[in-house]
């Protein structure tokens, strides 16, 4: 079941809604089993046996972790090996529905075995609700979690707001909230929630799905073998930037907006990334819950036990007078490998694992400037506008050239992709606007093409639109920091003129203002269309 579906908006959601309020009256035990019930029919919406492949991986968890539970302390070796067995049966579980055809296509592609898989069932957000259920057993054999119940342990995975693509939460940050709920519908949650559902609505269906229009053709014309001149080549790729930036961020806007009609709050997940200044920013405004997770039960385990076996050895570390051996094994190392498993945790493809090393190389590099920096200037002042603005392009053009990888259906279409973007394949211009611009074209080696002018002056004219509202105007978060739409989201004092003439209040203005937003993403839902990040 989609967020932007008749069924979800005219019938689940209301019917969830009222129920909850109506079992509230009976107790608290009753809104949250309510809740689960609610969130089960929403997650077999679409395909029943997805319950029928996730409820035993759920209930083997469970019991791992209430093992966990009575031998953490008494034995801890037994414990240790209770807990890898959780994490192995996890990836294994995500590794053959998710990567079952992918490795046979590899071991085709490298051993020329015919054994081919045509066809295996992914149940619905399978790699974010696996990535929960190991962050439980990693934080109940950490001692970070001591009492649970099936209902909770339940309501913890399959919270339908954030079940199927994130955010990643931690059972220590939800079950509170759940536990402290009036499981009642308030005003104040269902104003704040239908806004941001609203802004959410408005962003998959008005801007992130109008744009595709646009992108979607020059990707399928490149991945037929066409090779793109370059202002196609460069429109493929922002455009498709700019779409999955306000296709997540809608969705998460309407994970935080649905979460906040019940009384929760989930964590911030998304903040406008793409006015990051370095790509170790970037990383911190896109996808945060993901970013989390990799940095504390990936990159943090590992490069903490690189750096003690290091120092055991009386070797030098990351510091003031890091070195390249150092930086290698401490730095490079882990970002790589915690990229690489980033990349494959997106997709099952070889553009996803290369787009994943590519940030891992970015983020290197970031990191290298960064202790070079203050070797060869220890005394530069940081934050100066020409560094910023130099941090913000190389960043942007970044992020840019490696969205074309991600969203290229293959390794091939990139290259053609990045070659069109280099000005390997010349520079055209629609007939139209070709003729009225004189000799000039021609003087400058640009050719003539029959594509229509129209057109590719209004996919221009909308990626300008979106480019100005990501980069010029405050976020979701920022406009409703006043009523903590996310975790930890509070006023900033130093918020800028706009953020602070905009602030959401509820208020006759902003209620109409929300209801053309709403209405308009509303009367987009006659064309089907996906969150692009449900596929992961």
């Amino acid at each position: 079941m989609l967020f932007n579906s008749y069924v979800f908006l005219l019938a689940f959601l209301p019917a969830t809604l009222i129920g909850f309020h109506l079992t509230g009256r009976f107790g608290r035990d009753a809104a949250l089993l309510w809740l689960i019930a609610a969130s089960l029919v929403f997650y077999a919406w679409w395909r029943p046996l997805n319950v029928l492949l996730i409820a035993p991986s759920i209930l083997i968890n469970y019991a791992i972790a209430r093992a966990l539970l009575r031998v953490a302390a008494p034995r801890p070796r037994l414990a240790r090996v209770l807990l890898l067995g959780g994490i192995l049966f996890n990836i294994a579980f995500l590794g053959y529905f998710k990567y079952a055809l992918f490795l046979t296509s590899v071991a085709h592609d490298v051993f020329g075995t015919n054994r081919l898989l045509t066809a295996v069932v992914l149940p619905l957000g399978i790699s974010f609700i696996t990535f929960q259920k190991i962050a439980f057993l990693v934080d109940v054999h950490g001692g970070r979690i001591s009492r649970f119940s099936l209902r909770d342990y339940a309501l913890f995975v399959l919270f339908f707001p954030q079940l199927v693509a994130g955010p990643i939460v931690h059972y220590r940050e939800m079950m509170p909230q759940f536990h402290a709920a009036p499981c009642r519908c308030r005003a104040e949650d269902l104003a704040v929630g239908a806004s941001l559902f609203c802004f959410g609505l408005f962003k998959k269906g008005i801007l992130a799905d109008q744009i595709a229009t646009y992108v979607s053709p020059l990707y399928a014309a490149a991945a037929g073998g066409a090779h793109p001149a370059l202002l196609d080549a460069w429109l493929a790729a922002l455009g498709f930037t700019l779409q999955i930036y306000f296709d997540f961020s809608g969705y998460t806007d309407m994970a935080l907006g649905l979460a906040r009609c019940f009384g929760i709050r989930l964590p911030m997940n998304f903040n406008s990334p793409l006015r990051a200044t370095s790509i170790i920013e970037f990383w911190l405004r896109w996808h945060v819950s993901l970013t989390r997770f990799l940095t504390a039960y990936i990159y943090n385990p590992l490069s903490l036990a690189l750096t003690r076996r290091r120092l055991a050895r009386g070797k030098a570390v990351i510091g003031r007078r890091t070195t390249p051996a150092a930086f290698v094994t401490l730095l490079l190392f882990p970002t790589l490998l915690t990229m690489f498993l980033s990349g494959l945790w997106h997709g099952a493809g070889y553009q996803y694992v290369l787009w994943g090393v590519l940030h891992g190389v970015f983020l290197c590099i970031n990191h290298g400037w960064r202790l070079l920096r203050t070797r060869l200037w220890p005394k530069a002042r940081r934050g100066t506008w020409p560094g910023t603005a130099a941090g913000f392009t190389l960043t942007f053009l970044a992020v840019v050239a490696a969205m074309a990888l991600f969203r290229a259906p293959t390794v091939g279409t990139a290259l053609r992709l990045w070659g069109g973007m280099a000005g390997l394949n010349g520079t055209t211009l629609p007939e139209a606007i070709y003729a009225h611009l004189g000799p000039l074209p021609a003087a400058l080696g640009i050719l003539p093409d029959w594509s229509g002018g129209a057109q590719s002056l209004e996919a221009w004219a909308w990626t300008a639109v979106l480019l100005a509202i990501a980069l010029g105007l405050p976020n979701t978060l920022h406009l409703l920091a006043a009523h903590e739409p996310a975790l930890g989201v509070k006023p900033q004092a130093g918020a800028g003129w706009l953020a602070r003439r905009l602030q959401w209040t509820p208020s006759a203005a902003w209620a109409v203002g929300l209801a053309v937003l709403g209405a308009a993403g509303f009367l987009s839902l006659g064309r089907l269309s996906e969150f692009l990040y449900w596929q992961f």
